[in-house]
């Protein structure tokens, strides 16, 4: 007796669709598999570059100009890259899930949250030369609303994955996992232009708490991440030579922190009372001198860190924006303190960070595009190289 029943063989069978399989969606669009969330950080770097130009303290000429340009720029990157993203969920949705699932790219997903903040007060603070008030003032209400709550998600959502999925293995902790625990104070120092722009009482009061208590979230977080970090560096040796630009993130917080206390201190006059809005502004400075000390600090090692890996070899990398963002962070915070003390020397140190934002920009920019073109940054990444033994 036959264990499976007969089938007819006589008649042509049916034909049928034939259902794309998840290999078909990959071909498609090959050019957008490997693109993952850290190309935000392209969006973030340029939008920078053009606030951080309106913030400085001193009068260019053409400058002003200059920042506008650079802000159509950065919305037209944001952009592209969102369209990009979505392409790359829509037809590579398993490497999308690796994305996530890789403890050294789900902390990129921060930098969603970052470039929507970025762009969302640039448009305020620069496109509403071109726009005009009411609608850099919707736009930064869109983007803000949009980037504080993703960031939110990702403050909680990639440190979860990192405990129970990632597991990362004793000595691997890296700058990179700041990003989403530096995007709610992003959301701080944006809100912070949005403040006077709502009614005087419960709003406004509202939602200048709500940004120095996401201030007070993203700084203890990163208490908690940065002596990782070190500890790492200093028991483990330099970080791989591709990864060693991201040594920069760390004066993401720092600097972003300083501009979120300094912008705040501004907006809280009108929001909250008297004795408090002279305290905010006291904090400001009492907070701001001592942190961007440290993030001068910081800035040496890692810039000796830099030109130690450039002499191995280091070659250019997506890590590269790492340059921009974070530096921007402390020309804006070098500014409020500078429009706080009065101090010519902040006033000048701003402006000698921004000649480094916006080297360190153009450099970047030339070189991605250059990738794009040429096709090797959007190719299957390469394992970065291992670090140098410490003979020097």
């Amino acid at each position: 007796m036959a264990i499976f029943p007969q089938t007819r063989t006589a008649e042509p069978l049916p034909v049928i669709a034939r259902v794309p399989h998840r290999t078909d969606r990959a071909r498609r669009l090959p050019s957008l598999r490997h693109i993952g969330p850290n190309w935000y950080a392209s969006v973030m770097g340029t939008a920078i570059v053009a606030s951080a130009g309106a913030a400085l303290p001193v009068d260019v000429p053409g400058l002003r100009g200059a920042c506008t340009v650079v802000w159509a720029l950065s919305a037209v990157l944001l952009a592209t890259v969102l369209a990009a993203r979505a392409g790359h969920w829509l037809h590579h949705r398993d490497q999308a899930r690796a994305h996530l699932l890789d403890p050294a790219v789900a902390p990129f997903y921060g930098c969603l949250a970052m470039a929507l903040l970025a762009v969302g007060g640039a448009t305020l603070t620069v496109g509403v030369d071109v726009v005009g008030v009411r609608a850099a003032l919707a736009v930064d209400v869109v983007l803000f609303v949009a980037g504080t709550a993703i960031g939110l998600v990702a403050a909680v959502v990639v440190p979860y994955l990192m405990v129970v999925r990632h597991r990362p293995a004793p000595g691997t902790a890296s700058p990179v996992w700041l990003l989403p625990l530096v995007a709610p104070m992003v959301s701080a120092s944006q809100g912070a232009l949005l403040v006077p722009h709502l009614a005087a009482g419960q709003a406004r009061a509202a939602l200048l708490l709500a940004c120095y208590a996401m201030f007070g979230l993203s700084l203890l977080a990163t208490l908690v991440v940065l002596p990782l970090v070190f500890a790492r560096l200093v028991h483990h040796g330099p970080l791989p030579l591709a990864l060693t630009p991201t040594l920069f993130l760390v004066l993401g917080p720092l600097g972003q922190s300083t501009t979120a206390v300094n912008q705040l201190a501004d907006a809280a006059p009108g929001a909250v009372a008297a004795p408090y809005a002279s305290a905010f502004g006291a904090f400001a400075v009492l907070y701001g001198v001592p942190v961007m000390g440290f993030a001068l600090l910081w800035l040496a090692l890692a810039s000796a860190m830099v030109i130690r890996a450039t002499r191995d070899g280091m070659g250019f990398a997506m890590t590269w924006w790492a340059f921009t963002f974070p530096v921007g962070t402390c020309v804006t915070g070098a500014a409020g303190l500078a429009r706080h003390t009065g101090l010519d020397a902040l006033t000048w140190l701003a402006v000698a960070l921004y000649v480094f934002l916006v080297a360190a920009w153009a450099v970047a920019g030339s070189r991605t595009v250059r990738g794009v073109v040429s096709g090797a940054l959007t190719a299957a990444p390469v394992p970065p190289a291992a670090a140098t033994a410490r003979t020097r």
